[in-house]
């Protein structure tokens, strides 16, 4: 298997750090317009401003080689901003190429991130009308699915659908973390718990993680809670620190003594204090600065939304005044 194709089953399994398998991808074969366009697409849609902007350097990269692909379109809106104009561009792709797993990867996530679950389910489940179990990737496409059934609420559909994913690929994370939802969604911790328990061997990423922690709090277990956050969420990244602050947030309003843990995790974010760059960090970011107190870290989160809603526009301009800053703001008192 070439470093390209390792990086693509990475980011099929949603195991690995698929954006590092692309960077060497790209480092082994930096004539391959095929890694090159992996690598600039997990940039692009990334939630770390450091990544966005590394996306622009390798778009440009890319451009040197490819001309012709249709994914240009998309990532140019993309950069710019404009998810919904990237999303016009991934869904004609599908349209002529539904087995583009790249374009339906990146389409998936920006619905994510607009908050989209019905364009979600509607898209996937488009592609696995013109689709057969002997595609490569088929797998990735049910497990896609049934995390977008279950963000339309309908849980059987989504159960049945990502066992169907696991039936082909048991290492499947995606399937598996569309599961840990259903459990959470209909109210069975112990469930989710037992579940989790048979495979948390093999699991690499701290979200799975994560939601084990949430099953503890109806059962009444915090202490459990902080054992997972001390052994499991404590990684750098940003979608690490996320997890970290959603689950202190939590145990905070539960009114459990979570000890100096806020002052730690508010440290591993104060240097992205200033970024303002998604309105999704932002709000996890304040959360940890308000439960250590840090009320210098919160102005310069609030004034860094301000700068940017006085200067930009796209997707992210529209969810920071709507909903990022409004939150922030409240959170910070």
């Amino acid at each position: 298997m070439t470093l390209y194709q390792r990086a693509l089953e990475s980011l099929r399994l949603q195991r690995g750090n698929s954006r590092l398998l692309a960077a060497e991808a790209v480092a082994a074969e930096p004539d391959s317009a095929a890694a090159r366009l992996l690598e600039a697409t997990i940039l692009a849609c990334s939630r770390d401003v450091r990544d966005f902007e590394n996306a622009g350097w390798a778009y440009a990269r890319l451009l040197k080689l490819e001309q012709a692909s249709p994914h240009l379109g998309a990532l140019a809106a993309a950069l710019d901003g404009n998810l919904a104009g990237a999303l016009r561009v991934y869904d004609a792709i599908l349209d002529a190429q539904p087995d583009d797993f790249v374009a339906l990867w990146a389409a998936q996530l920006m619905d994510y991130y607009l908050g989209n679950p019905l364009a979600q389910r509607e898209r996937s489940g488009r592609v696995l009308a013109r689709s057969s179990a002997s595609m490569p990737g088929y797998h990735a496409v049910l497990s896609m699915h049934a995390f977008a059934l279950h963000e339309c609420g309908e849980y059987a559909a989504a159960e049945m659908t990502a066992h169907r994913a696991l039936e082909l690929e048991p290492g499947d994370l995606r399937a598996q973390h569309a599961l840990l939802h259903v459990f959470e969604m209909r109210g069975q911790p112990a469930e989710g718990v037992r579940w989790a328990a048979a495979r948390s061997a093999q699991w690499e990423s701290h979200h799975m993680w994560w939601h084990v922690a949430l099953f503890m709090l109806p059962l009444r277990r915090p202490h459990g809670a902080l054992t997972i956050y001390d052994l499991r969420l404590q990684d750098e990244s940003v979608a690490g620190m996320i997890d970290a602050s959603a689950l202190l947030w939590r145990l905070h309003l539960a009114r459990v003594d979570v000890g100096e843990r806020f002052a730690a995790l508010a440290e591993r974010w104060a240097d992205r204090a200033g970024d303002a760059f998604c309105a999704f960090n932002d709000l996890h970011a304040m959360m940890a600065f308000v439960g250590a107190e840090r009320w210098d870290l919160a102005r310069l989160l609030l004034r860094a939304q301000q700068r940017r809603l006085m200067r930009l526009s796209g997707a992210n301009h529209d969810m920071t005044r709507l909903v990022g800053y409004p939150a922030s703001r409240a959170l910070a008192g």
